[in-house]
């Protein structure tokens, strides 16, 4: 039987953002993160479930270097290789198993970290008239926190999927999920996937 979450069942107006699970972070890529794989069931099982209110993010990288500003075109001389007149475009798409729920899931590209700057997040949060944000994806302490945070500073109530997150760093991924439980925890709930599902009206 699953868990409770720390504030209450979800209200009927929750979306499940799930951040940047693209192949350009799957084995081999560019930009692998080990246990993307490791996380992918339980994401599949909760954009699934709840395909309508989905969204899922990419992270679209410019066409060349200086194409981006200031720190940006100094991050894109570094990763050269995944600007989009260099890298496979194949990179830059969701993995199979979550494209295939698109539609009725939705995608929306961005251009840095946060989801909330500089793509058609916001806009489509207030169209939905959304109350809650059920998160999950890559990375835990880079994508993932700019999301979560821009969240919190709307006034969203924030549940992250903590069985449905991935780092390419161990550390900073565990440091994420103390920050969260021992400072954040007014603002932000942890919970597994089941827990989310039980808690969460189809």
């Amino acid at each position: 039987m699953s868990k409770g979450l720390p504030w209450g069942p979800l209200p009927p107006r929750s979306l499940h953002l799930c951040i940047d699970m693209q192949n350009l972070f799957a084995r081999g890529a560019p930009w692998e993160t080990p246990w993307l794989e490791r996380v992918l069931p339980q994401i599949r099982e909760l954009a699934s479930r709840h395909a309508p209110s989905t969204i899922f993010t990419r992270f679209m990288p410019p066409q060349r270097p200086e194409h981006a500003r200031g720190s940006w075109r100094r991050y894109y001389e570094r990763w050269r290789d995944v600007t989009r007149d260099r890298v496979d475009p194949a990179l830059l798409e969701l993995l199979p198993s979550l494209a295939a729920l698109v539609p009725p899931a939705t995608v929306l590209d961005k251009p840095c970290y946060s989801p909330f700057v500089h793509s058609g997040l916001p806009a489509l949060l207030r169209e939905r008239h959304a109350e809650a944000l059920v998160v999950s994806g890559a990375e835990t302490d880079v994508c993932v926190l700019a999301a979560v945070m821009s969240a919190v500073d709307l006034g969203y109530r924030v549940v992250v999927v903590e069985d449905a997150v991935c780092s390419s760093s161990d550390a900073t991924h565990d440091a994420l999920m103390m920050l969260y439980r021992q400072r954040l925890g007014a603002q932000i709930e942890l919970a597994d996937t089941e827990t989310v599902l039980g808690q969460w009206p189809c």
